[in-house]
């Protein structure tokens, strides 16, 4: 089985990860640009059993354009965002595909919000298109 070790910037908070994700998404909603402060945010998706976070985090919840949100765990010294839990999704944590520094990382396989992606993004041809 696949490990993986998702990072803060400075090492403080790390996300243990075992197996393949369910699902590895972009999202272009202008909540993940703002988090992320990128055109779109990159996200891969965990059963929760497969997820072993360690170290400190802070908790910030924001409310997502439709459902309930999700609860983001990040670094209170660096900031980074390593992990985050889906409030309408219990049994997954999401993890920001940068935070495992891995460019061999699978790619998406889902782009969602696109009516608010940014004219220059192409994403994948293999992805499939939600509203």
């Amino acid at each position: 089985m696949i490990e993986r070790l998702a990072s803060c910037s400075c090492g403080q908070l790390t996300a243990h990860v075992a197996g393949e994700p369910v699902r590895v998404s972009i999202c272009h909603c202008l909540a993940c640009q703002r988090r992320t402060g990128c055109a779109f945010s990159h996200q891969a998706r965990f059963l929760r059993a497969n997820v072993s976070p360690s170290g400190i985090s802070s908790e910030f919840v924001l409310a997502g354009d439709e459902g309930p949100g999700a609860k983001f765990h990040f670094c209170p010294r660096c900031g980074a965002t390593v992990y985050y839990e889906p409030l309408s999704m219990p049994d997954y944590v999401s993890v920001p595909v940068g935070a495992f520094a891995d460019p061999g990382f699978p790619p998406p396989s889902v782009s969602v919000y696109e009516e608010r992606m940014h004219s220059w993004v192409v994403p994948p041809a293999s992805a499939e298109h939600l509203a």
